[in-house]
């Protein structure tokens, strides 16, 4: 099996130096290996409590010897765990495997993924729409949000578009002392029209959360399970998601998996959204988390992607725009989960190839949005320049090192950690602040906390 031909770019601020014929090499599509190679192998998806299929690297057409070079590089980079994919079979992982596989990681802004999943599945259950306003959802009265609040639409909120006043640090300040997480993003002003500029937002994803949760008519978490985890084999009590006070699941963050179970989620939209069989995520939606967006070539529907171009980070310290692709390293066709510090699943559909790593950091930048994560990063590049030479069937033309980018040394304290709107979080309306919402303490969630910390443990 031969993936089909990748398109390929020229990486922009780079000058090209070499000959024509170089330039030309760069530009060309990957060549396929002669029809002599053997055929690739697929491996089922795994049941609850199955180990992935596993394959030898030579199987699946990768030079085992540059592959082990590639994942051991990236080990080093901080790393918790690094598993790589092809075809679905486990062909190379890191040596702490055997003491970190079983350890449970926050996935952080990785979280704002699976609810974009479930957005997919609401809406293919026919619960809610994307151009719907999200005031169809929610409750009617005092501190649920003015007309211009409830007119934003779950689609901008996917694609990080609302236009409510954002500061990343300062959104999630109040973590684990949140009353109602929906309440609170709807006390943040209208900085831009919705639809019209990308701002990377926690309490956006937050209030899509509550959205879907209204619109399937159950706890998100139960829906969560019954939809997405159990079908892939994700078995209740085997993880942690943190919960607000009134009980709902932190939408951007705080969803705690193993590295395996982070790898099944990628595995199920490496496949399309089906898993032995069952399409759990419909494949339209899974094909449309990629599509890069106007106000964003490198984001999609709460997933990064490598279709498009520029691309804009977070606020941290500062949202630097790079006239680039996120990883111009890989293929298009990547996309990935992404969460603080790595936390990435990164598939490739045209190599049939996915990569999960865990960890904190290790990008060799002196840029501070690459360095921190909040930017397309250096890590990233490095690793996948190096993975693409272990293919043996398609040839990907190598970029050359790092170029880098602008130095951007904005780091304000306003961009990431604006007290204004950690404020509105403390104290969201006059029948919601930190303490108490319309008359009563919320306690439900913190309840829910510690009965599903056992998750936690590993085994």
């Amino acid at each position: 099996m031969t993936p089909g031909p990748l398109r390929r770019r020229g990486l922009a601020g780079i000058a090209l130096t070499g000959t024509l014929a170089a330039a030309l090499a760069l530009l060309a599509p990957p060549e396929p290996a002669s029809a002599a190679a053997p055929a690739q192998q697929a491996c089922a998806a795994p049941g609850a409590g199955t180990a992935f299929g596993t394959a030898t690297p030579a199987r699946e057409d990768l030079d085992a010897a540059k592959l082990s070079a590639a994942v051991d590089e990236l080990s080093l980079r901080m790393r918790l765990s690094v598993q790589v994919f092809r075809n679905d079979c486990l062909v190379a992982a890191d040596r702490a495997e055997p003491v970190t596989g079983t350890v449970h990681n926050n996935l952080w802004s990785g979280t704002k993924s699976v609810v974009s999943m479930l957005t997919g599945i609401a809406a293919a259950e026919g619960k809610l729409r994307l151009d719907d306003p999200v005031g169809r959802y929610l409750p009617a009265g005092p501190g649920w949000g003015d007309a211009a609040h409830r007119a934003i639409t779950v689609r901008q909120l996917l694609t990080q578009t609302s236009g409510l006043d954002q500061s990343i640090l300062a959104e999630a300040g109040t973590t684990g002392t949140d009353p109602n997480l929906a309440r609170e993003a709807l006390a943040q002003p209208a900085e831009f029209p919705p639809g019209t500029k990308f701002q990377y937002s926690q309490l956006g994803p937050a209030l899509l959360a509550y959205v879907v949760q209204r619109a399937v008519g159950q706890d998100l978490g139960t829906f969560a399970q019954k939809r997405l985890f159990t079908p892939i084999g994700i078995e209740k009590g085997s993880y942690f998601w943190l919960r607000d006070r009134s009980g709902l699941p932190y939408g951007y963050s705080n969803l705690f998996l193993t590295p395996g179970q982070f790898a099944r989620l990628a595995l199920l939209m490496s496949d399309g959204g089906r898993w032995n069989g069952r399409q759990v995520v419909p494949a339209s939606y899974v094909a449309a988390v990629s599509r890069p967006q106007a106000t964003n070539g490198c984001y999609g529907l709460l997933f990064w992607t490598n279709r498009g171009e520029p691309c804009t980070g977070a606020d941290i310290p500062d949202a630097q725009t790079v006239r680039r692709h996120a990883i111009p390293s890989a293929p298009d066709d990547a996309y990935e989960m992404n969460g603080t510090g790595g936390q990435l699943a990164v598939m490739i559909p045209s190599l049939h190839l996915t990569v999960v790593t865990t960890g904190y950091f290790g990008s060799l930048s002196a840029d501070p949005p690459v360095l921190l994560g909040a930017s397309p990063d250096e890590m990233q590049y490095t690793f996948f320049r190096a993975l693409m030479k272990a293919l043996r069937d398609v040839r990907v033309p190598d970029p050359g090192p790092y170029p880098g980018d602008p130095v951007d040394l904005d780091v304000n304290p306003v961009n990431y950690a604006d007290p204004a709107v950690l404020l509105r979080d403390i104290d969201s309306s006059p029948q919601c602040n930190v303490v108490f919402c319309d008359g009563t303490v919320p306690t439900a969630g913190l309840a829910e906390n510690v009965r599903a910390l056992p998750g936690l443990v590993p085994g």
